[in-house]
Formats: structure tokens, sequence, C-alpha cells
């Protein structure tokens, strides 16, 4: 969890008609635990916690001063662990509740609650080839891929022993990493349906807190509760990483790799951002 009382706006490299702009946004909420921006039209960000509610903001308001939500999406039971947007009028939160819920961000209703985890749902992850098809990991070990034309998973995946607490999919859409409380990174070809590597560093027992991949998808970025951020060679060995980042003090909550491929970004529960180019 991020203890903070404002959503920091970020700057995007491709929106340079207010590359000057920048915002605080002010949350109701002093935890919040995930983040997200539409990155299509560059028009609107979105945040959520313990208050269990996903809210939406407009960045051109935001800019002006006015940093009230435009929408306030309320319909988990739990706490909003994951957000991600899916073109500019969706968006995909998952929370402790156990479920995940597909919102219309123009009228603020629930398309589709998905409930087939056994346990909270820590992340999800959009494909990139495909908007209608999704992962997700939860704390009852598993990660399942879902497809929204279908309404429902099509696939679970196991293999980790406890928590994930990150998934992301590689630049292909054919493959996604899995991060876990039982210090293991693992990557997941979905025409396989298992497992196709794993990495840990058995020297530096950690729970694995994000993840993120080169754009290339040769190198995994992986942030834990150690502080450190290990860099993994996913054609290389499953024991010894390229390198471990260990600038941060406290856990690295969130680890990013830019679209440009040419920097990672990490933030940490010590209240720091980093970016590594």
């Amino acid at each position: 969890m991020h203890e903070s009382s404002f959503c920091s706006q970020l700057i995007s490299a491709h929106c340079p008609h207010w590359l000057l702009a920048c915002a605080a946004i002010h949350l109701k909420s002093a935890w919040v635990m995930t983040c997200a921006f539409e990155t299509q039209d560059n028009t609107i960000v979105a945040a959520g916690g313990l208050d269990n509610v996903c809210s939406i903001y407009s960045v051109s308001a935001a800019t002006s001063g006015n940093d009230k939500p435009i929408r306030e999406l309320a319909h988990h039971d739990g706490y909003l662990a994951c957000c991600e947007f899916i073109g500019p009028d969706k968006i995909l939160t998952s929370s402790g509740d156990a479920t995940c819920i597909l919102w219309d961000i123009d009228t603020g209703s629930t398309e589709m609650v998905l409930s087939d985890h056994a346990g909270d749902v820590m992340s999800v992850s959009v494909c990139p080839s495909n908007p209608s098809v999704f992962v997700s990991g939860s704390c009852d070990a598993t990660a399942k891929m879902w497809d929204l034309r279908a309404r429902s998973s099509v696939h679970t995946f196991s293999g980790h022993e406890s928590d994930i607490n990150t998934v992301q999919w590689m630049s292909t859409g054919y493959t996604f990493g899995t991060g876990s409380d039982d210090t293991q990174c693992k990557i997941f070809d979905t025409r396989a349906h298992f497992p196709v590597a794993e990495f840990a560093d058995d020297s530096a027992l950690a729970s694995i807190i994000s993840l993120d991949f080169s754009k290339s998808g040769r190198l995994l970025f992986a942030g834990n509760d150690n502080s450190g951020c290990v860099v993994w060679d996913t054609l290389g060995s499953p024991v010894s990483p390229l390198d471990v980042l260990m600038s941060h003090t406290n856990r690295v909550s969130s680890v990013k790799v830019a679209p440009s491929g040419q920097a990672v970004g990490t933030a940490s529960w010590d209240t720091t951002l980093i970016v590594y180019a």
C-alpha cells in the first residue's frame, strides 16, 4: 500500500500540447494502492485504495486547480488493489473482495463483475495485442486469463506457492510474468499453459511486489519488499540475476519501463521515485 494524500501526475512524452502542465490531485483516502493514466486520449487519470472506490479525474480540470473526481466508481466490497484503462471509456479494477470489475466510465456503471478467484485479486494486466483479454494475479496463488467476450476466465495458471502480487504481459501478448510472496518470478506462455521460466535469488529472499519487462522482453525488472529491484535476463540464469538496483531504503512497490524502452522507474515506500536510464 502506498501512504499518500495526493496522486502525482506524470507527464507523458506523447502529449506535447500539455507537456508543461502538472497537477497534484488530493485524494480522500490517505492509503492509495493503485493509480493509472489513460494513454489514448490523455485526458483522465484514476486512483483508489482502502476507500474501495476507483476515482476518475480530469487532467485539464486538475491542472486548472479543480481536483474533484468526475466519476466515483463504487461497487467493490474490499480495497482497490489495481486498475487499468481499456481505452478512454472503460476501466478494469481488481479488489480485496476477490473480484475484477469492468466499468463504463461515461455512465459510472459496472459492465461485468468477474469472480472466479478465491482470494484478493492484487493485480491485473490487459493484453497489449487484444484488449478483450487480461490476466489477474491473486492471493489464492493462481493467475487467471480472462476473455471479456466470454465474460469469464478461460484458463487458470498454477505454480506459485503463495500470494501473487503482480502480473504483467510481455509486449508480444503471448506471455506474461508473475511475482509472488514465495520470492519467485515466473513467465507463463498462454499457448503452453504452464511456466516456461522461473527466477529466484536464494541469496536475497524477498516477496516480489511489482514487475515489468524491457521493451524487447529480454530483461525482467522485479521490485521486492527488501528495498531492491532485481534485474533478470529472461534467457539467462534462473538463480543469478544480472543486477540488483538497491537505491531505495524500503519496499519497491511499483516498477515501470518507459514506453520508449530507454528508462525504468521505481517507486518505493521510502517516499521516493527513481528513474534509471
